[in-house]
């Protein structure tokens, strides 16, 4: 089976207080909208550009999908795309990778290949 990634841009101070206690309560957005706002590799620039835009000491958090189980939904959303959200904590035993995602010198985050 193959593993379908998505993304979760955190600020590296909440991703710390989460690696506390191993779960992910999601960032102020997210619990006020009552789940955990992901995106996919196709999505995730775009998010970055839209809602955290010249913004430093970000975290790229790599999630397998098939993991969630039940509890992550593709529900419509910006421009009528499909976006995943999780209605759960995000367990940190499902991260597959963290990385940083630093600001170039046009301003526009330096993402990895995805």
């Amino acid at each position: 089976m193959s593993s379908k990634i998505i993304y979760k841009i955190v600020p590296q101070q909440m991703w710390q207080e989460a690696q506390k206690t191993g779960i992910f309560t999601g960032a102020p957005i997210d619990i006020e909208d009552g789940y955990i706002h992901f995106s996919t590799a196709d999505q995730v620039k775009a998010t970055a550009a839209k809602h955290f835009a010249g913004q430093n000491d970000l975290l790229l958090v790599a999630v397998d999908a098939a993991l969630l189980g039940h509890e992550l939904k593709y529900e419509v959303s910006r421009g009528g795309a499909l976006f995943p959200h999780l209605y759960a904590n995000l367990d940190l035993q499902y991260v597959q990778s963290v990385v940083a995602l630093p600001l170039g010198e046009d301003g526009v985050h330096l993402f990895p290949e995805l």
